[in-house]
């Protein structure tokens, strides 16, 4: 019951969350801000997080996860709901930043209790489920934005994001599970380099920068993209659903696939098909092919965060999950804050084709490291 209620309310703040970075990038565009400019405001999502995962992560490892995700909710609420209430670029700068940090410590605090309630046998499968709540989410967040902006505009589906986002604190009041952080019993400390020099866990940090890049990519680009060639918000929020709904699908399996692969053979295989849709995306430009393509990459790239996390886990010394969470959020972070100002820059200059194709061939050599590590 508690997997289930960690789930449920991971459903709800995500689906605010995802839905706020798509309803941030078409209200940009609606006022006539340049890629650029839209690449600024999703890169504040992350400079916070960057920032603070770490010390963020540490926290957790002290306190739990109960009054971490409680908070964590509420202040997300507020900064997907300030744009509702005051309409303008300068409130986007703001909200971008507070959901950004908002939405780090609860994704840290979450993926701890997970860890918190699963025994050794049972991680890759809890992880999986909890994966699978973060693709009903993505589902949810990007479709319900965009058809809401198309029927009632762009303040009423930050409102209604926002909403979503207090529905985690309000469960919680009403519940009041028992979140315990992992390894209860150990405690907390070390330096930071002792994670970060740990061969494995390095490893790790690497491919989950490299699957950040792959992932803002796609969410960065395909509302601008999708603008350019003339498609309607609730179009572009369906082709991000079609992402959405494949990560989905390739979790619905992953239980059954993670008690039966090793996880640096799983990741091989879901970076190389993350790989082929990249290099493929230039290439057309009509709806269904587009929406068919952003499949095969959420097929790609869905499959890969329980097997991260599993690692993670593995390898963490007891009583520091949350720190190392927190650095495996640091580097995606990293990742969220300047590759949209690159892929801006770059789409504003060249197009996006380049960018598509240099994200292939950065999968493809990471493919390969992993499937090295996989026979090693």
């Amino acid at each position: 019951m508690r997997l289930a209620l960690l789930v449920a309310i991971t459903v709800f703040a995500h689906t605010a969350f995802n839905g706020s970075r798509v309803t941030v990038s078409l209200y940009a565009l609606s006022l006539q801000s340049s890629p650029l400019t839209v690449g600024a405001l999703i890169s504040l999502y992350s400079v916070l997080p960057m920032l603070l995962s770490v010390h963020a992560g540490r926290m957790i490892d002290r306190v739990g996860t109960g009054r971490p995700v409680l908070l964590a909710s509420l202040a997300l609420a507020a900064g997907v709901g300030l744009p509702a209430l005051l309409p303008g670029l300068p409130a986007l700068y703001l909200a971008c930043a507070v959901i950004g940090l908002a939405f780090m410590v609860f994704h840290i605090a979450i993926q701890n209790a997970v860890a918190s309630i699963s025994p050794p046998e049972l991680r890759a499968v809890n992880f999986s489920w909890l994966a699978l709540g973060f693709s009903i989410s993505g589902f949810l967040g990007p479709t319900t934005a965009g058809l809401v902006i198309d029927g009632a505009g762009h303040r009423t589906a930050f409102a209604i994001l926002a909403v979503s986002a207090l529905v985690p604190a309000l469960a919680l009041a009403i519940a009041r599970p028992h979140l315990a952080r992992a390894h209860a019993g150990a405690a907390p400390g070390g330096r930071l380099k002792d994670l970060v020099g740990d061969h494995e866990l390095r490893r790790v940090f690497v491919v989950t920068g490299i699957l950040a890049m792959a992932w803002d990519l796609f969410y960065f680009v395909m509302p601008i993209y999708g603008t350019s060639i003339g498609l309607s918000a609730s179009t572009i929020g369906g082709i991000l659903g079609s992402f959405a709904a494949a990560t989905f699908v390739v979790r619905m399996v992953l239980p059954w696939f993670a008690r039966r692969l090793p996880e640096w053979g799983l990741v091989s295989a879901t970076l190389f098909v993350a790989c082929a849709a990249y290099a493929l995306f230039p290439l057309v430009q009509t709806v269904t092919l587009i929406a068919a393509i952003a499949f095969l990459l959420g097929l790609g790239l869905g499959a890969s965060q329980p097997s991260m996390m599993t690692l993670i886990q593995r390898s963490t010394p007891p009583g520091r999950l949350g720190e190392a969470l927190g650095v495996r959020t640091m580097v995606m972070n990293a990742s969220h804050t300047f590759l949209p100002l690159l892929f801006g820059g770059v789409g504003t200059a060249l197009g996006m084709g380049p960018a598509f194709w240099a994200m292939a061939l950065v999968l493809g050599g990471a493919g390969e490291f992993a499937r090295r590590r996989h026979r090693a």
